[in-house]
């Protein structure tokens, strides 16, 4: 179930075959347990963008799907909150899949489009006697629920008739009654060592409008009734979800078993993807956007999949790095450097190769003409012959980093220093032979002399150079802003790190540094951000989707060439 209809993305390769959901599945399909049909469904809520967490769950689910011959997955949203969901949400949720590499066809419902169905099976547990119209606040079902350990308290009213139930149910619906004054809620067993079982609400009173249905409802059902009943619906045949929702399978068989459904998914979980240095809520993503934190959803320090696009990451990079971390039933946390060596392994491969210059420093070749200009050749990238090759203007005036020179230069150091000599990439050996200061001290440019005769690794009369640096034209460089992203947060569990300490605590101050003076090479003047770059010696690199224009490129870094990170940490 793989698309190529948008522009970055391509067939999202199998996972690795053979793990527990795989199992199950083939079991199934071996047995006839489903009548060969697979039907698996990505339902997420429209409370928020989705994260690197979910990417694991898109392709876990259109993966068996498309594994399976006649498999299908569908895209379900699962709005039934209405007070936190936005159409925002949902196409950016459409988006995100379908950047991803997948396409869920005809097959995109809402779990709304069966709200008259819902609530038709609700009238139909009260008349079964299996659930009752209750008066408890939120705060009083809370304590008569009881603790693990201690036993629930049955409602004063969970023996009401089912004429009194339907007849309060109904005027639920038609808006009799205020926010919050009563729920609809399953008679199960107060005695039940699962909470979840200790007669759970189903339905509650809310006035929002809805983002599909706007005010044609007063009432709505609770996410864990409409989330069984719409897998039912649908026919779904193996309803994959992650680790934390194991408790609540006995809730969702006990529905389906209650009520005459269509059919009756099996419920599977799996671990979810807890990644280092980040954190995986929605809620606290929302919050990192509300309060400022962060820039947007799309922040490129997010682990939003829509800021993981826009820092330049490729949908193939996220689908290898879920099918290297594989599907397992037992929750952990993977480093993000996994994640990091994904997209370094997926760049290495396909980022052209181009020069940049962040720190500009001045160098002047005294004895080059100054109105003489050449091409150098350049290799657009080593790893993929097809990509070729490109002309780089080289004349009298270069910037090079300002790292890669060093007025007194440290043991080792083999770049520029006085009187040293260092290879330009692509073009001369070079000899630093004055440092020119302005009346502070302060370093505003070098005087070099080149080799002529040793060009492009022509000859160097026996010398040893150690070292090669890279440049950009004075007179041809495109100046822009670029973006040096980082980890958001200096810690690995941003959320267990301290107790009591709110998450935000652990915030990189790093994270972002903007740089405003940079020099480019002039084929990045009209960089286009579906292209991916390697800034030689510094970085991988993506022209930013939203702030870039032609001419006025705007970069921002997806990440170093290696991982520098345990280094700076040991600092």
């Amino acid at each position: 179930m793989t698309t190529n209809n948008h522009p970055e993305a391509e067939p999202a390769p199998a996972l690795p075959a053979g793990d527990f959901i795989r199992d199950i599945v083939a079991a199934d399909q071996a047995s006839g347990k489903h009548g060969g049909r697979v039907v698996t469904r990505f339902p997420p809520e429209p409370n928020g963008y989705l994260h690197i967490g979910h990417a694991k769950s898109i392709c876990l689910n259109f993966g068996i799907a498309g594994e399976n011959p006649g498999g299908v997955c569908h895209l379900r949203f699962d709005d039934t909150n209405p007070a936190r969901e936005d159409v925002e949400y949902v196409d950016s949720i459409q988006e995100d899949v379908r950047w991803l590499g997948f396409d869920w066809g005809a097959n995109k419902f809402y779990a709304s489009d069966y709200f008259e169905r819902l609530y038709q099976y609700a009238v139909e547990l009260i008349q079964l006697g299996k659930a009752f119209v209750c008066d408890l606040s939120a705060e009083e079902m809370a304590t008569f629920r009881g603790t693990p350990t201690v036993p629930g308290k049955p409602s004063p009213w969970r023996d009401r008739s089912v004429a009194e139930n339907l007849d309060l149910f109904t005027r639920m619906r038609a808006g009799e009654f205020a926010d919050g004054a009563k729920t609809l809620r399953a008679k199960i067993d107060m005695a039940s060592p699962n909470i979840h079982l200790r007669d759970p609400a189903i339905y509650r009173i809310r006035r929002a409008e809805h983002h599909q249905t706007g005010t044609a409802w007063l009432i709505y059902p609770m996410y864990d009734y409409a989330h069984c009943l719409s897998d039912s619906i649908e026919g779904i045949t193996h309803s994959i979800c992650t680790l934390e929702f194991e408790v609540h399978r006995p809730l969702y068989d006990w529905i389906l078993d209650a009520l005459k459904t269509p059919c009756h998914p099996q419920q599977i979980e799996f671990a979810r993807l807890n990644l280092s240095y980040t954190v995986m809520s929605k809620r606290k993503l929302l919050q990192l956007v509300q309060e400022g934190l962060v820039t947007s959803w799309d922040d490129p320090r997010m682990p939003t999949i829509a800021g993981l696009r826009r820092r330049g990451i490729t949908p193939e990079a996220i689908r290898n790095f879920c099918a290297r971390i594989g599907v397992t039933k037992y929750n952990g946390l993977t480093d993000v450097a996994l994640l990091e060596f994904a997209i370094r392994e997926d760049l290495n491969r396909n980022a052209l190769r181009v020069m940049a210059v962040l720190h500009p420093l001045k160098v002047v070749l005294t004895n080059y003409p100054a109105e003489q200009t050449e091409e150098m050749p350049a290799v657009n990238n080593p790893e993929d012959p097809a990509a070729g090759s490109r002309l780089v203007p080289f004349g009298r005036e270069l910037y090079i980093e300002q790292d890669d020179f060093m007025e007194v230069p440290a043991k080792k150091f083999f770049r520029l220093a006085p009187g040293a000599e260092v290879r330009l990439r692509y073009a001369y050996i070079i000899k630093c032979e004055a440092v020119i200061k302005d009346a502070t001290g302060r370093i505003t440019e070098l005087h070099c002399t080149i080799d002529p005769d040793s060009k492009s690794g022509g000859a160097t009369a026996g010398r040893k150079i150690k070292g090669t640096i890279h440049w950009v034209s004075a007179a041809h460089a495109v100046p822009a802003e670029v973006r040096l992203y980082d980890r958001l947060f200096t810690v690995p569990e941003p959320d267990h790190a301290g107790e009591g300490r709110d998450f935000k605590e652990f915030l990189n101050p790093q994270s972002l540094a903007t740089l405003t003076h940079c020099q480019l090479e002039p084929s990045l003047r009209d960089a286009r951000p579906e292209a991916r770059y390697q800034f030689e010696r510094l970085g991988y690199f993506r022209a930013d989707p939203k702030d870039s224009a032609p001419g006025k490129p705007v970069f921002n870094r997806t990440l170093t060439l290696r991982d520098s990170w345990v280094k700076e940490q040991g600092k």
